[in-house]
Order: structure tokens, then sequence, then C-alpha cells
């Protein structure tokens, strides 16, 4: 593991270049001439193709009149796993790194608190924990990984997709689900489930050769990463929001000045809010994609049976995320972390953590 890692970091540090920033802050506030290095997530997926690379591939460099160049390597075409991304930004490999809450809760379980699976049921409900959260998310970047808060952006709905029927949450009970994060295994163990740790590349073979049943991810990236050739069936009850983050290393941003910090926070705070528009509007299309059910503009649409929660099912995810996935989290954060979350995300919730 240990020689892996190194191996990693190394090749990831081949990519990094050299930051550099311009020679002396100016007398008068002016943009400073600025060399950004970052990493972005899946390189096939919208959140990537569509927002991350036109953004440090041109746009940045446009809206700064030429001050600050930049350029963007996705995690795939880096081999990084999804939770490394955070120790490089801490290290100095990168400027700024966009990820997954879900991966990197395991260096600090804090970070969990904005996106606990089952405790946002829709995009409005999701946008008011960010918000009531993101002081938390803030002093915990700086704490843990040295680096500054710039956003948080969304990925469409998390369900559970299965290769078999599903019309109840309560069918899920003895089946094998892919989990990409602690708190969707915690729900999956609430409703009575085997949570299996797959990468996301390999989620369809686990499929198809019965290592797992069912599999938790966003709608569009089952519609692209063509799961709907080995599911059939899905009910249409997000168990996760499906956040991301963007954080710079305080490194770079503490040699910023102000202007250069108000005018990279406005481009990110654009970025990330063109994200949760179209991840809303993905949904939409992608359940049309993957169950044949409306219109498709992607491709060729699959016949996935998607089942609408009923009220009993609703019942049933607010009583796993109370009974379950909170005291789950709440055993593995500490006394302070627990009580943040209280002040903050438990207002929008409306049910706090307890060990």
């Amino acid at each position: 593991m240990m020689l892996k890692t190194s191996y990693k970091l190394a090749t990831a540090a081949a990519f990094a270049g050299v930051v550099a920033l311009g020679a002396a802050m100016p007398a008068s506030a002016e943009i400073q001439n600025l060399k950004i290095k970052a990493v972005g997530t899946w390189a096939n997926l919208t959140n990537y193709y569509d927002y991350e690379k036109p953004f440090y591939g041109g746009d940045l460099t446009k809206a700064s009149g030429g001050k600050i160049q930049s350029q963007i390597n996705p995690i795939t075409e880096l081999g990084l796993k999804g939770w490394e991304v955070m120790r490089l930004l801490k290290l100095g490999v990168f400027d700024v790194a966009h990820g997954v809450y879900g991966y990197v809760a395991s260096e600090d379980p804090a970070l969990e608190g904005v996106d606990l699976s089952g405790a946002s049921a829709d995009f409005k409900q999701a946008r008011k924990v960010v918000k009531a959260y993101e002081p938390v998310i803030r002093k915990r970047f700086d704490k843990v990984f040295n680096a500054h808060y710039l956003g948080t952006f969304r990925w469409p709905s998390q369900f559970i997709w299965c290769n078999q029927p599903i019309n109840k949450i309560t069918d899920l009970k003895g089946k094998k689900i892919r989990v990409y994060s602690t708190t969707l295994g915690d729900f999956v163990e609430g409703v009575g489930g085997t949570s299996v740790t797959i990468a996301f590349a390999e989620v369809v073979p686990a499929l198809q050769k019965g290592v797992a049943d069912c599999g938790i991810t966003g709608s569009m990236p089952a519609y692209q990463a063509k799961w709907h050739e080995v599911i059939t069936h899905a009910m249409v009850m997000p168990v996760g929001a499906g956040l991301g983050f963007i954080a710079m290393s305080n490194k770079m941003w503490k040699k910023l000045n102000k202007e250069t910090q108000t005018f990279i926070q406005k481009q990110y705070d654009d970025l990330t809010e063109r994200q949760w528009a179209n991840a809303q509007k993905e949904d939409e299309e992608a359940l049309n994609c993957l169950s044949g059910s409306g219109p498709c503009g992607k491709g060729t649409p699959g016949t996935v049976k998607l089942t609408q929660p009923s009220a009993s099912d609703v019942k049933e995810r607010e009583r796993v995320l109370r009974d379950f996935v909170l005291k789950k989290w709440a055993a593995r954060c500490s006394a302070d972390c627990i009580k943040d979350w209280n002040a903050t995300a438990s207002s929008v919730v409306g049910v706090k953590a307890v060990k």
C-alpha cells in the first residue's frame, strides 16, 4: 500500500507543474498574475467535461483578461482515487481540488454532515443544508487540509438501482448494495441490506456477476456508465444529494490580494451555481434515458422500471436516518462535530444527532 501510494503521489506530482504568482503584490488593488493547477472529477461525466474542463480550459483566463492561466486533469487521467485529492492538495501537488464529500469524509467525519444519507429529500432541502453547514465545512477544510473552501456543487440525485424487482424500500432487505461512502453504507444497513464498496468503473461487472444486487450512484452517471444494461428496477427516492466540493490550498489563497480573492470566489460561485442547475435538469432526462419513459437526448434509452416511493417508504427512510444514519455518524464524530451539526444542519433536516 505504501509503495502504491508513493507511486501515485509521484505520478500526480509530475503533472503538477509550477505554481507561479505575480512577483510582488501590487500597491493598488488589481488581479494578480496567477497559474492554477487543478485536479478534477471523472473525465466521462458531465461535471468534468461540461463544466470543469471548459472553466480551466479558457473561461477563467478570459474572465481575468489573461491574468489567470489554469489547467486541469481529471482523477481518472491521473489514476487517483477520490479520497486522495485533498491529501495531494495539502501536500501542494495541486492548487485546487474538485472532489466528493463522501470520499474525503474518511479523513474527517465532520465533512459527511453536509450529505448524510436520507437527510435531503430534494434539491431545495439539499441547498438549505449546504447553506446552513458551510461555516462548518469552511472551518474543517482549513484545519484538516490547510485549504480554503470555495464552494459546493451538485451531482444528480443518488438512487438505488437493482438488477431484480424493487417495489418498496423494504424489498432491499438482504440485498448486497454497492456504496461509495460510509453514510450510504449506514443507510443500507438500516434497511437490512449489506453494503459492498466497489469502484465506480467496476459496478457493471459486479452486478453482472452477482457480487452486488444493487448499486447507489447518481441518475445521469448511472446512464452514462451504462448501468441500464444490467439493472432492471429502481426506486425514485434519493438516498443522497451527491454533493461535491471545490477547495484551494491556503498556500495559494493567502498569497492573493483582496481583489484577486474576490474575483476568484465570484468565478467559482458562478461555476457551482451552473452545476446545481444542470444537476436538477439532468435528473429528469436521466430517468427518461434509463427507463425509456420520455425524451432522451443522450443516447439509446433503457427499460428500467421506476417505482415512486409511497408514504410508508418515506417514513421508513426517515426512520433509517434517525435510528441508523445519524447514530452511526455521531459514533464516529467528535462531540464538537455533533454540536456543530445540531446548531446548523439539524434545523433544516428536522432531527438532531445524538450518540
